[in-house]
């Protein structure tokens, strides 16, 4: 059974040439990502839609959800497992409504707790806090304390992802404070060669074993 739970791999077009980009994708996911977001900001959406198509294909071989970054039409035309939303996104009702009930809606909440009670209350089924540490893709993002998962784990069973400049060698306290998945993006696919891409991933993969 598919679980909120373990590696959280995110894709980004800057950094994955579009030519490998399934062989690149199918690294992370073959060493073990467990969740796979297809983020992809471009206005190509026959593009999008191959690209988020393939993907479906790669997840159910890999037997791992696919989550559509921001947009709820792709995410439905796709058959994704769910979507992940923004402040400055469709609110949870929206996706909720037009998604069904049985797909996956994830939020960020940035560095607040409000927000995450607020993600919580309205039925989301995981909340994003980050960024944890200085960050390439998002050097302006506000930081997140590790201190907000263990608060919101005091209240909630609620199945906690985090982002944000996560290494290797920085994300062990986060796992220790009770995260659920962590979001990883530059540690996996800033790599140039696949041997390099699949071992970040089991890497990461194995601290959720032990």
């Amino acid at each position: 059974m598919k679980t909120l739970y373990g590696l959280y791999a995110i894709t980004d077009s800057k950094l994955i040439p579009e030519q490998e980009f399934e062989n690149r994708v199918e690294a992370v996911l073959k060493s073990g990502a467990r969740i796979l977001q297809y983020r992809d900001k471009s206005t190509d959406h026959t593009k999008r839609l191959q690209q988020a198509n393939s993907l479906r294909e790669l997840c159910n071989s890999h037997n791992a959800l696919l989550i559509i970054n921001d947009d709820i039409e792709l995410a439905r035309n796709s058959c994704a497992d769910g979507i992940h939303i923004g402040k400055d996104d469709d609110s949870l009702e929206q996706a909720r409504q037009q998604l069904g009930k049985d797909k996956i809606i994830g939020v960020s909440c940035y560095n607040q707790l409000e927000l995450a009670h607020k993600a919580i209350r309205a039925g989301a089924d995981y909340i994003a806090f980050g960024s944890f540490f200085s960050s390439s893709i998002k050097p302006d993002a506000p930081t997140a304390s590790i201190d907000l998962i263990q608060e919101i784990k005091q209240e909630y069973s609620i199945p906690v992802c985090c982002i944000g400049g996560i290494t290797q060698q920085n994300h062990q306290p986060l796992l220790d404070a009770g995260a659920d998945m962590l979001a990883v993006i530059s540690e996996l696919f800033a790599h140039d060669n696949l041997s390099d891409i699949e071992q970040a991933a089991l890497d990461f993969s194995h601290s959720f074993r032990t």
